[in-house]
């Protein structure tokens, strides 16, 4: 027998098709009446189409989030939060526009829903990467954890093969750490090893495009 201590991150998952339908359900039992709505530039459409659904419930879009989360495009989207007086985050996109979100929550513990595109995974961690001067830091916080994620499967089936096969094996490289990481258990063991094999099983599929609507 193996002693292990598992700790479960307190992250409110919904996943299926169509599932982002949901979100101003979400952002209400979260009592999130001024949300931020958070993109990078190429996803401007879609944080536009996001800030339309919520109605009244988005009081903005700051659509400039970009790799590494650099420390000055975090101030600039902090100024728009204040200047708005935002009360949550609705992230739409990939790690940038989550990385984005972790950071504004660090500094101001607002909500988070992410409503994430890709694979690769970081709006189901405690942990944030910052850029200033160059220099990248890590941390661990839970307020950066985000309180929602929805994971739409329908918002994946646009994204072009080649970034599709890049975000995968990013989400594969994270599950493989989770196997030998320090505090490593059975649970989160298990969690890892079926992830990987999903995606093994699904990658090719997409990378090809013969990904049935509803499957992968």
């Amino acid at each position: 027998m193996e002693a292990f201590v598992y700790e479960a991150l307190p992250t409110r998952v919904i996943f299926g098709a169509g599932t982002v339908a949901r979100l101003t359900q979400e952002v209400e039992r979260l009592g999130v009446s001024r949300a931020l709505v958070l993109s990078t530039p190429e996803q401007a459409r879609h944080a536009d189409e996001i800030a339309t659904a919520l109605g009244a419930r988005a009081a903005g879009v700051f659509a400039g989030a970009v790799m590494h989360t650099p420390v000055e495009v975090t101030e600039k989207a902090l100024a728009v939060a204040r200047d708005i007086q935002a009360d949550g985050l609705v992230a739409v996109g990939g790690g940038s526009t989550t990385g984005l979100g972790k950071a504004i929550a660090l500094r101001t513990d607002l909500p988070q829903v992410v409503v994430p595109t890709t694979y690769a995974g970081s709006e189901m961690t405690p942990i944030i990467g910052e850029t200033q001067g160059g220099v990248k830091t890590t941390q661990r916080s839970l307020k950066v954890l985000p309180e929602v994620v929805i994971y739409d499967v329908d918002l994946t089936l646009s994204l072009p093969p080649a970034l599709s096969a890049t975000s995968g094996m990013n989400a594969i490289a994270h599950a493989v750490e989770a196997l030998y990481a320090r505090d490593r258990n059975p649970i989160i063991s298990l969690m890892a090893e079926e992830g990987i094999a999903a995606l093994a099983r699904s990658l090719p599929r997409i990378a090809t495009g013969n990904v049935p609507r509803g499957q992968g």
